[in-house]
């Protein structure tokens, strides 16, 4: 459901306001300062049409500087403010909250990037800095002459989340939500809950049995009041926008469909099957390290010589990322043996080893202490099988002795690395979110929006977004479950109100604009007997590939219209 806010009470600029715009450089310690002439820059923005009142600030995001840009907006009758500092990707929301608090509407703000795009990029060059920032200002005044207060749409949100996958990360932000007491669909394509973790002997490095962590979770899941799993199920179609998913699921021969106000994916991933590689699929004691987890749950007994080789199908051409859990699987699974067996000897023959953090480190050391020997090889001279039917001798090439050795061996196993899930591609297209290269899920924002796609509502945790092991895939389990609950725990959101804007009078009805939308925000509907496009504004984000692919020109941006844009143009060249 959308609804329009109302106008608030609130002092708001108009078209026939005559514009009042103060100021605001920051100095920013060294990063701008060091190189652009702020109070120069200062007195030269007092100088510009419009403009009442200028000021520089040490910082511009400390508490003094927000309440000085409050203030300033009182005490000078400000209706346009503008901030030439950093960058907007952290700062903007910031700066438009303090123009909201001062009764301003938040887009009567223009932010002037001072540091990415004019100190950073001229630090030899400090005077010529100067006079590009007092540029990139200009054309801020020029710009916010322009601007219009804009309202945004208050969208209802139904109190539910929809997690895709019952994982041990599915689980955990599952239960996260329903006990802050929202409704949880848990779809799950396997038979049943635990995911790979169910294959698991032991996690590292505690040495815990996997199932002695899986079974009460999932007790806790199939008995809790406000979660309904979907086993053997899968996501068919998911329409609609944050606050209002429309989910169909197929399973079980029947069709579930519900409606839900944020989603999380949690597929996880899998681990490859190397099939050809080392004899892999032809000799029968060559198997992966999960194949080796789920024989040793089973007490088999693994024989005297094992030998292990790490990099299996990883940091090769074809998938060039290290999967970062496999070498702390090997050394887990090594140790175990040696454990069970101290008679047992065992190799891993590795191209790096990856074992960050303390305690993986002190694990590591733990296993060299049992006996585990460490052999490095390279990429260019990788171990050799002998043997027909099994592998008998393991050739490798020893770095350190600058020669080859033969290791004996009764079982070779291959550590593979986790790659994306078959149907990463299928809910791509479905949530209409993005993957990496690689086909992992790809995150709105590594550092600023971690845990969060691009389309609103829509967070991801876990190896679905890049492979991770237990505890960092649960602690990103109530990351994503925090941000999923805000908006259900509101009961409403505000998009944003740069969108975009169609004139249907101009507008062809070509459908350019809609066959290029990356977020399917704008179709084509009926119109007076012909076709025009319509844009959701719950979905659209500003992006303005429409406007900019538009042949009739029946597209344009809110607050960034052709002639705000045009205007900053002139400013630059007049």
């Amino acid at each position: 459901m959308l609804k329009r806010l109302p106008r608030s009470a609130r002092k708001e600029a108009t078209k026939v306001e005559e514009p009042r715009i103060g100021v605001f450089v920051c100095h920013c310690g060294i990063n701008i300062g060091a190189y652009v002439n702020v109070p120069e820059a200062v007195e030269y923005a007092k100088q510009l049409p419009n403009v009442v009142h200028a000021e520089h600030n040490l910082f511009t995001c400390s508490e003094e500087g927000i309440s000085a840009i409050k203030k300033g907006i009182k005490e000078y009758n400000l209706n346009r403010v503008i901030v030439a500092s950093c960058t907007p990707r952290t700062h903007e929301p910031l700066f438009r909250a303090a123009c909201e608090d001062a009764g301003l509407n938040k887009y009567l703000f223009e932010f002037v990037n001072i540091r990415d795009q004019c100190s950073w990029v001229h630090m030899r060059e400090p005077e010529k800095a100067t006079e590009k920032a007092k540029d990139l200002i200009r054309m801020g005044v020029a710009k916010a002459r322009l601007l219009e207060p804009l309202e945004e749409i208050e969208i209802k949100v139904a109190p539910s989340a929809l997690i895709i996958g019952g994982g041990i990360v599915g689980m955990k932000a599952a239960l996260n939500l329903a006990n802050q007491g929202f409704d949880v669909h848990v779809v799950e394509k396997e038979p049943e809950l635990g995911g790979t973790l169910r294959s698991i002997h032991k996690l590292f490095p505690l040495n815990q049995e996997a199932m002695k962590l899986i079974k009460p979770l999932v007790e806790q899941v199939k008995n809790h009041p406000k979660i309904k799993s979907y086993l053997s199920s899968q996501v068919k179609q998911v329409t609609g926008f944050i606050g209002n998913f429309d989910v169909a699921l197929d399973g079980k021969g029947k069709e579930n469909k519900f409606n839900v106000g944020t989603i999380i994916v949690a597929t996880g991933a899998d681990a490859l099957k190397p099939t050809g590689q080392y004899g892999y699929g032809k000799m029968t004691n060559v198997l992966t390290q999960l194949e080796l987890e789920e024989r040793m749950k089973k007490g088999e007994s693994l024989g005297q010589n094992v030998v292990m080789v790490n990099c299996v199908g990883a940091r090769v051409p074809e998938r060039t990322y290290c999967s970062r859990i496999c070498c702390m699987t090997a050394i887990k699974n090594a140790s175990l043996i040696k454990e069970s067996n101290p008679k047992a000897k065992v190799w891993i023959l590795h191209r790096d080893l990856m074992t960050y953090g303390v305690d993986f480190e002190s694990y590591y050391r733990k296993a060299m202490e049992l006996g585990i020997r460490f052999i490095r090889y390279s990429l260019e001279r990788p171990p050799e099988v002998i043997g027909d039917k099994k592998v008998e001798r393991i050739k490798v090439y020893h770095e350190l002795r600058r020669g080859e050795i033969e290791l004996p061996c009764d079982m070779l196993v291959l550590t593979t690395p986790l790659i994306p899930a078959e149907d990463n591609q299928d809910i791509s297209k479905m949530l209409k979110v993005s993957l990496d290269e690689f086909g992992f899920f790809l995150e709105a924002h590594l550092k600023l929006r971690p845990v969060e796609f691009a389309m609103d509502g829509i967070y991801i945790c876990g190896s679905a977004r890049w492979p991770t092991d237990v505890t960092e895939g649960v602690s990103q389990a109530y990351a994503a479950a925090s941000k999923a609950a805000g908006p259900l725990r509101m009961g409403y959101v505000k998009p944003e109100a740069i969108n975009a804007l169609v004139n249907e009078d101009e507008c062809s009805g070509c459908g350019i604009c809609e066959l290029l939308c990356p977020f399917q925000a704008i179709e084509l509907q009926p119109r007076d007997g012909k076709r025009v496009s319509h844009v959701n504004e719950a979905v659209c984000k500003g992006c303005g590939t429409c406007g900019a692919a538009c042949p009739s020109g029946a597209i344009t941006m809110h607050h960034f219209t052709d002639e705000q844009i045009l205007a900053q143009v002139g400013a630059l060249f007049g």
